[in-house]
């Protein structure tokens, strides 16, 4: 509760303009699957004092000799980091039209002289992007409406967006452009782009603009590309911010995001896997099938997911355990997810592994045969489309049979609805082509076995009408 309200605090900042240049981070750690040191939080530190530049007009990068243009690079970094305030479009015109212009300049510079880019400039530069990136996020969308905290987002028309991004989407491209140069030195660039840095990107996942959030990735992902030494750091990072929205929150608006960085960083894992990536399997990317909001991000999550089974095929009986140890039971909707993402893992599933865990799992699949909620039902039959799903019933068909037919058998019998009736007897007539005798054997045993249920509930009626007549005999009022 306490780093709830630490956080809400933090990001309760006003959307005008900040003279705080960085802002503090707490990146409270549950687990490190890296086998790292546990990642601390800085300690806090008086903000520095952002320079009151003058703006002014200043003169193109064209317009100068080459022994000026370090000066003028300079200058037009220190004027870029003046903060504009855009929540009243009459104020500032003519500062915000000559940073933006200025801010435009650079990127072109920086894209075709980067291998002019000596340290004092990267100082610089690296100092106006903090500036004006690094800054305390408005309030979340539910703490401005007053909203249950797990309704669900906004939508797209209401979704808060930063009026500062005219100059905030310059500032992103130059970073972007600054990364993935050749000219600028990498071993001085990681004087700037430090653990500190990553921490504070990571931080900013959490905006509700989702321009910001594309931007955000592009430039996490490059950093992960260049600086191999980060990429531990940042695999950590990522992870401590999937625990606490996963056992804290569960409100975050970059899950997705980072989960399509890190698809691409675990098709990247060498084989044989490390212990430390099953473990980030296991600990965080399962769990992310918890939260209510899953839906928001469960695309990105299932390629994630389908990505370890398809490096590892040994990982397949895990991650259909841990499917069936998160799977929903009243909400439909989220069923309705975990069987399209059930298919895909079976799809890539080979025999071996199917056999370990096909029990608990046709029987999960029964149930959602049986389901009064239609979709799920259909979702359910609809794995009977998949080939390689069929192959692999075929071969544990003496197992199968016996946990599949029965629902299919009561669907046929009380199923309400007339599309799933249809769907049933087409499993049911793929089943009898497929081993006729067995499946005459499993029809025995279940109309054997309703037979003896008929019975006894025969038996029971008959002892509530003796115990009935007996009541009305002595007196006694029966309800």
């Amino acid at each position: 509760m306490f780093n709830k309200i630490i956080k809400r605090g933090h990001r309760k900042g006003s959307k005008s303009v900040s003279n705080e240049t960085f802002v503090t981070v707490n990146h409270s750690s549950v687990a490190n699957f890296e086998s790292q040191p546990p990642i601390l939080s800085p300690l806090p530190q008086p903000s520095p004092i952002i320079p009151k530049y003058e703006i002014q007009n200043l003169p193109k990068f064209s317009d100068v000799s080459s022994s000026e243009k370090l000066n003028l690079f300079i200058k037009k970094t220190q004027l870029c980091c003046v903060l504009c305030d855009f929540n009243d479009p009459s104020k500032m015109t003519r500062e915000k039209e000559i940073k933006h212009r200025n801010l435009q300049e650079l990127v072109k510079f920086i894209q075709s002289d980067s291998s002019k880019i000596n340290e004092q400039m990267q100082e610089n530069l690296m100092r106006m992007i903090s500036i004006n990136i690094f800054r305390a996020l408005p309030p979340a969308f539910h703490e401005n409406t007053g909203s249950l905290p797990d309704v669900g987002e906004p939508d797209e028309e209401d979704a808060w967006l930063e009026p500062a991004w005219p100059h905030l989407q310059l500032v992103y491209e130059i970073l972007l452009r600054y990364i993935v140069s050749n000219g600028a030195d990498k071993k001085i660039a990681k004087r700037y782009i430090d653990h500190t840095f990553v921490l504070k990107l990571l931080d900013l996942f959490d905006t509700e603009d989702h321009r910001e959030r594309e931007y955000l990735k592009m430039v996490l992902h490059r950093i992960y590309g260049r600086f191999m030494s980060h990429r531990p750091f940042i695999r950590a990072g990522i992870n401590n911010v999937f625990y606490r929205f996963i056992f804290e929150t569960e409100r975050h608006n970059g899950i997705g995001e980072l989960l399509e960085i890190l698809g691409s960083i675990i098709n990247g894992f060498a084989l044989p896997m490390k212990e430390e990536h099953k473990l980030f399997l296991v600990r965080a990317m399962l769990p992310l099938h918890k939260p209510k909001c899953v839906a928001l991000y469960h695309q990105q999550l299932t390629y994630c997911v389908v990505q370890f089974v398809e490096k590892d095929y040994e990982l397949a009986d895990t991650v259909i355990r841990g499917l069936l140890r998160y799977w929903p039971v009243t909400n439909c909707q989220k069923e309705v997810l975990f069987l399209g993402e059930l298919e895909e893992v079976l799809d890539v599933t080979h025999p071996a592994e199917f056999q370990q865990c096909m029990g608990p799992l046709f029987r999960q699949i029964g149930r959602c045969l049986t389901s009064p909620h239609f979709q799920v039902a259909e979702r359910a039959l609809f794995l009977w489309n998949n080939e390689h799903m069929v192959d692999l019933i075929a071969q544990n068909r003496n197992l199968l049979f016996p946990l599949i037919l029965n629902p299919l058998e009561k669907n046929l019998q009380s199923h309400w609805n007339q599309a799933v009736h249809g769907l049933t007897a087409n499993v049911r007539r793929m089943f009898e082509e497929m081993d006729a005798h067995l499946f005459e054997e499993c029809k025995r045993q279940y109309e054997e076995k309703e037979a003896r249920a008929q019975e006894l509930e025969e038996q029971r009626e008959l002892i509530w009408k003796k115990l009935e007549a007996v009541a009305a005999g002595s007196g006694v009022m029966v309800n």
